[in-house]
């Protein structure tokens, strides 16, 4: 999922990261299977940090890093 949500147009990446709600859903499923596929201790820190509610948190920092970097924060 982490590969599907990369191929996505910018702009449909931004709307979805923009949303609260929609974030922290897009956040758990990117990182967790970010995490699933690639195996990676730090992936794994940040997908257990992002189910405590850091998910939204993370979610603004990717915003951000998606309109200025067009990548997601730690990936």
């Amino acid at each position: 999922m982490d590969k599907a949500f990369v191929k996505l147009p910018r702009w449909v990446q931004l709307i979805l990261l923009l949303i609260p709600g929609v974030n922290y859903v897009v956040e758990l499923i990117v990182r967790w299977s970010s995490w699933y596929n690639n195996r990676g201790i730090i992936r794994l820190v940040i997908a257990i940090i992002a189910i405590f509610g850091l998910g939204i948190i993370f979610g603004w920092i990717d915003f951000f890093c998606v309109l200025f970097t067009k990548k997601l924060f730690l990936q």
